[in-house]
């Protein structure tokens, strides 16, 4: 799996000036590698993007030092087109999903994506409360089946209509799980939290009112319309979450409520007792959510949204996750629309309603390629398709009609045979018919056409798209290459970890050390318990340790580690201290002299320094290998445009 977000930029914004009257930078080159060019301009705008907002970051010492890692970036990215990584079927793959969501917004029908948008503004001012009954059904189910669910749909709606209960029927025939528990009811939500067919019928449904049959992919919906408010916007809250039902869970958020109430801080009680790890170390703070983003915690969502002050903490509750309690951070009114639009085109460009003009879209993209079609082509397709083709094993032998023409784009031919080839890399075991299914691969085999012309004549006339692409390329190459020749190297090649350590072993001198094991508890009795125990000579067992909240294994502490340690006598035998709400046992076991570490304790430093030293090393290689040559001139005109006092 690749680390997205490494090395990878997501937006490009315009260039700026050098000065008034001279020409833009993106003409001047910084440096090259081979005589590859970089530009001034890609130089200059990576730097300002990356230091946003760090005002103390553009001096000539910081910019010298970022240059210097930049042309680092640059001979890796160099060492992997030369290895040709680049054209490796993986990576040709995942850069062509890339692009396929960078060219969205570019591509989109303007006049429909600011409609679009508008529609989904003036909707997110409101929240519908729905209820539904679903049947299910394929989106590529045959026309038999999708005609009984349909029929089937139709039956329950006219029992609706004639004055049977909604939520009784949804019970009996909904196919949506959740149905025999709620009755089909959905809560509130707004735009965007819902596939747009759901939500376009939803909104236009008049309070009471049942809808016709809604077809989305999940099936046939009717959707009854119960109520309809003016948006509460969004809430963003902090929370600890203790998980269990039972009394030790309640016991525990309790004692949490308690120490609230007595003024213990926030931030140290939700690290200590929250356990949800995805935010206990930063205070319990979550994403800002509107109604309806917690289904699955609709009690969660009620009380954060009944909260008025900031600041304003609840007293516990239960959800199917466990018990919380939540802080108010603040109340999120809908913003203007100029705020939100430039959010609300990405995701809008992005999100299912764009489907509804794929075809038109389509045909209009067809025609600025010049897309001709041969009228032969369905024939010859269809003729093709057969059972193998459904179970993933088609591999038809193409005689004479391999050169047969089957379309043309931007005047190139694409042929039969350039299709087969396409469905025998393609295909995959699949339960619709072979004839559906061929017409399915065809369309998907045109499109990929078509998105690949596209894209380079896009590159051609925008310049923004161009150089997002080319961020996108890179980035990918480097993660590659750096995994291969430094990142696995250096967490597999345990000989070189232990040969690094053994030339480096004084840099992992420690002091004087404390073996010892620490437990800890929220409550005093716990420790109290097992110190008792230990003393009349007893051993802890296994249910003894489950009490506490954390016991630690023996090893060698320094000061610093802990913060039990750091209160503690270092003697050996058992202590008992207190630190930041929580009560610890630590039994000391001996004193470790002021020495180098072992191996093993180290093992993660170590890791990193090999790491660091792989990668010094194989860019002095990359140094020597390629040639690079600096524009002094227009070095220091990037170092004047990123340290002058007005480029803020």
């Amino acid at each position: 799996m690749r680390r997205n977000d490494l090395y990878i930029i997501l937006t490009l914004l315009a260039f700026s000036l050098v000065a008034k009257g001279q020409k833009k930078t993106d003409d001047l080159v910084l440096f090259s590698i081979n005589n590859k060019p970089v530009k001034v301009s890609e130089f200059v705008y990576l730097y300002k993007k990356n230091h946003q907002g760090k005002t103390e970051e553009f001096t000539k010492e910081k910019v010298e030092e970022y240059l210097e890692l930049f042309i680092n970036f640059k001979l890796k990215v160099a060492e992997a087109e030369y290895r040709k990584m680049d054209l490796k079927p993986e990576f040709v793959k995942e850069l062509s999903t890339y692009k396929e969501e960078l060219r969205k917004p570019f591509v989109a029908e303007p006049d429909l994506l600011d409609k679009l948008v508008k529609e989904v503004y003036d909707r997110l001012g409101w929240e519908i409360k729905a209820s539904h009954i679903l049947i299910n059904t394929n989106p590529d189910a045959i026309p038999a089946d999708t005609l009984a669910a349909y029929k089937k749909i139709m039956a329950i709606r006219d029992r609706a209509m004639n004055g049977e209960s909604f939520e009784k029927l949804a019970r009996a025939f909904s196919e949506d799980p959740s149905a025999k528990s709620n009755g089909g009811m959905l809560g509130y939500f707004s735009a965007l939290q819902m596939v747009y067919p759901f939500e376009e019928a939803a909104y236009d449904l008049s309070i009471g009112e049942i809808s016709k049959p809604v077809r989305t992919k999940f099936g046939y919906h009717l959707i009854k319309a119960e109520d309809k408010r003016h948006s509460r916007g969004e809430v963003e809250v902090s929370h600890i979450l203790v998980r269990g039902s039972g009394d030790e869970a309640k016991h525990t958020i309790d004692e949490v409520y308690k120490k609230l109430k007595e003024k213990v801080d926030w931030d140290e009680l939700c690290r200590q007792y929250s356990q949800d790890q995805g935010t206990k170390d930063n205070g319990g703070r979550l994403s800002p959510f509107g109604p309806g983003a917690l289904a699955s915690a609709p009690k969660f969502e009620e009380m954060a949204f009944s909260m008025n002050q900031p600041g304003e903490i609840s007293e516990p509750f239960q959800t199917s996750f466990g018990w919380h309690i939540i802080r108010l951070e603040k109340k999120i009114p809908l913003p203007p629309f100029d705020d939100l639009e430039p959010s609300l085109k990405r995701r809008v460009a992005r999100d299912d309603r764009m489907s509804i003009s794929k075809s038109a879209i389509m045909e209009k993209r067809k025609g600025e390629l010049n897309y001709k079609e041969s009228s032969e082509t369905m024939g010859r397709i269809m003729a093709l398709a057969d059972s193998s083709l459904t179970m993933g094993k088609w591999d038809c032998k193409l005689t004479e009609d391999k050169e047969f023409v089957l379309y043309t784009l931007a005047d190139n031919p694409y042929t039969l045979e350039s299709f087969k080839n396409y469905v025998l890399i393609n295909q995959s075991p699949t339960n619709i018919s072979p004839k559906v299914y061929m017409k399915q691969l065809y369309d998907q085999f045109v499109e990929e056409n078509l998105s690949k012309v596209e894209d380079l004549r896009l590159q051609e006339a925008n310049p923004e798209y161009r150089n997002l692409v080319n961020e996108y390329r890179e980035g990918i190459l480097l993660f590659s290459i750096m995994e291969k020749e430094v990142w696995n190297k250096a967490s597999e090649d345990t000989l070189g970890q232990r040969e690094y350590y053994n030339k480096n072993v004084n840099s992992y001198a420690a002091g004087l050390r404390v073996e010892a094991r620490v437990f800890s508890s929220p409550t005093r009795d716990v420790i109290d318990s097992a110190k008792a125990k230990v003393m009349a000579g007893d051993t802890l067992k296994a249910e003894d340790l489950k009490k506490f909240k954390l016991v630690t294994d023996f090893r060698a502490f320094e000061k610093g580690d802990h913060p039990a340690i750091d209160k503690i006598n270092w003697t050996v035998g058992l202590h008992e201290t207190e630190a930041g709400g929580m009560y610890y046992l630590v039994e000391v076991n001996s004193l470790v002299p002021p020495g180098n570490k072992k191996f093993e304790e180290v093992r993660a430093g170590v890791i990193s320094d090999y790491q660091d030293k792989l990668e010094k090393d194989w860019v002095a290689q990359l140094k020597n290998k390629y040639k690079t040559k600096i524009n002094s001139k227009n070095r220091k005109m990037a170092i004047l445009e990123l340290t002058a006092k007005d480029k803020f």
